[in-house]
C-alpha cells in the first residue's frame, strides 16, 4: 500500500490544472454512448480570483458536470471515488487570491475544481491497491461529489483503529500534524516553560496547546469569544485564556499573563499579535510560525509589519516557519503518539460540521470570524 508520506509529498509537488487528478477522467461530453454509468457531479470550481476579502459566490462557483464511472472508463491504476468528508482549512484562502506570494501551495486554476483534503469511497477501482467500498483519504481530491483519482495519491483508511472518521481530517491529519511539529520538533522547549498559542481553540491551535500540556508546560491561549475562553480552561485544559477581542491592548494582556514573560510562541495569527509576543519573549525563546490567518484576507501592501524585530536580536530568539512537506520523516511518529493520547482520552477534539456541497462559501468564511470551535469540516454525504 501507498505511505501516506507520499500522499503528503504530493500536496506540494503536483502541478496545478493537471485534469487526471482533477476528475477529468472519464468525463463523459455527450457523444461517449459506451459509458453505461454516467453520474452527474456537482463540483466547486474557481472562478475568479480574490485579492482582498472572503471568498463568495463571485468568486467560487459550484457547477454540474457529467462523469462516467463505467469501470471501462477508467484508467489502469485508477479509481473511481464518492467524496463523503472534506477539510476546510485556512491555506484555502492563500490559493485564490491570484498571486503568488511564497506561501504553502500554488494558485487554483481558473474554471476548473479546486483541490481539497477528503475521504471518499470507492465505487470502482482500476487498481490492485483498492477495492470496491473501501474509505480513502487524500490530500489531493478535486472538490467534485465524484471522481477519478490516480491510486498512487490515496491510502486506504484503517476503520478498525478505534477512532472516528473525522480524526483523520483533524487528530491525525494535517491539522494534529502541524501542532505536533510545532510542539515536538520546532519548538522544543524545556519541562515548565511558558508558552503561549494564538488562535487557540482552532483546528491547529486546540491541538498544540494540549499537545504542550501534556509535555508539562504552563500554556495559555488567545482566542476571540468568551465560549472559546471557557473552553480552552475547561475542556482543553490550558492554565489561561483571554479573549483578544475584549483585551484588546495585547501588550497589557501578555503582561498579566505571562509575569515571567514567553518562552514559546505557537503563531497561528501574525500580525499585531506577533509584534505584541516579541515584546515579550524571554531570552532564547522559540517563535514557531504555523499560520498567520489575521492577514490572509489582505493584499501584501495593507498587511501589518513588525516594527520591533530587534528584539530577536538582544534576546536571541529563533522564529521558524514550516511546511508539513519538510516533516515527512516524522509523520509516522506523530500518528503513534497522537492515536495513543486519543485512544488514552488525553486529547480531545472538537469539529464544527457542515452539511452538503452548497456550505463550502459559508464554512471557509466562518473561519474568519471567530464564529467556529476546533476543525472545520464538510460531510458532502453520509
Amino acid at each position: 500500500m501507498i505511505s501516506f508520506t507520499v500522499i503528503l509529498e504530493a500536496s506540494f509537488t503536483i502541478p496545478r490544472g493537471k485534469r487526471e487528478m482533477a476528475g477529468g477522467e472519464g468525463v463523459d461530453n455527450g457523444g461517449d454512448q459506451n459509458s453505461r454509468m454516467v453520474v452527474e457531479s456537482r463540483e466547486w470550481v474557481m472562478s475568479a480570483y480574490v485579492s482582498a476579502g472572503v471568498p463568495t459566490t463571485d468568486h467560487l462557483k459550484l457547477r454540474t458536470r457529467k462523469l462516467s464511472l463505467d469501470v471501462h472508463s477508467i484508467r489502469d491504476d485508477h479509481v473511481a471515488v464518492e467524496l463523503l468528508w472534506v477539510s476546510v482549512d485556512p491555506y484555502l484562502r492563500g490559493r485564490m487570491s491570484g498571486q503568488e506570494e511564497g506561501l504553502y501551495f500554488p494558485q487554483f486554476a481558473l474554471d476548473e475544481a479546486i483541490v481539497i483534503i477528503g475521504i471518499g469511497r470507492v465505487i470502482q477501482s482500476r487498481s490492485s491497491q483498492f477495492s470496491k467500498g473501501d474509505l480513502v483519504i487524500s490530500n489531493f481530491f478535486p472538490f467534485s461529489e465524484y471522481s477519478i483519482v490516480a491510486a498512487k495519491f490515496l491510502r486506504v483508511i484503517d476503520q478498525t483503529a478505534g477512532v472516528e472518521i473525522s480524526a483523520y481530517l483533524s487528530t491525525l491529519g494535517l491539522p494534529g500534524f502541524a501542532a505536533w511539529v510545532g510542539i515536538e520538533v520546532i519548538g522544543r522547549p524545556k519541562p515548565g516553560s511558558n508558552v503561549f498559542i494564538s488562535a487557540a481553540a482552532g483546528g491547529v491551535g486546540m491541538f498544540a496547546g494540549q499537545l504542550a500540556k501534556l509535555k508539562g508546560y504552563r500554556v495559555v491561549g488567545s482566542t476571540g469569544t468568551d465560549e472559546k475562553v471557557k473552553v480552552l480552561k475547561e475542556e482543553f485544559g490550558y492554565d489561561d485564556a483571554f479573549n483578544y477581542n475584549k483585551e484588546t491592548d495585547f501588550d497589557a494582556a501578555l503582561s498579566k499573563y505571562f509575569p515571567n514573560g514567553i518562552d514559546m510562541y505557537f503563531d497561528n495569527v501574525g500580525g499585531k499579535m506577533l509584534e505584541a509576543v516579541l515584546n515579550h519573549l524571554n531570552p532564547h525563546a522559540c517563535i514557531a510560525i504555523s499560520g498567520m490567518i489575521s492577514q490572509y484576507n489582505k493584499v501584501w501592501t495593507e498587511r501589518v509589519g513588525v516594527r520591533n524585530l530587534l528584539n530577536m536580536v538582544g534576546k536571541e530568539v529563533r522564529m521558524e516557519g514550516y511546511l508539513m512537506g519538510s516533516h515527512l520523516h516524522r509523520f509516522e511518529d506523530f500518528t503513534k503518539e497522537m492515536l495513543n493520547y486519543t485512544k488514552e482520552g488525553k486529547l480531545i477534539s472538537k469539529h464544527k460540521i457542515y452539511y452538503g456541497m452548497e456550505t463550502f462559501i459559508d464554512s471557509l468564511g466562518s473561519m474568519f470570524s471567530s464564529s467556529n470551535i476546533g476543525k472545520v469540516i464538510i460531510q458532502v454525504k453520509p
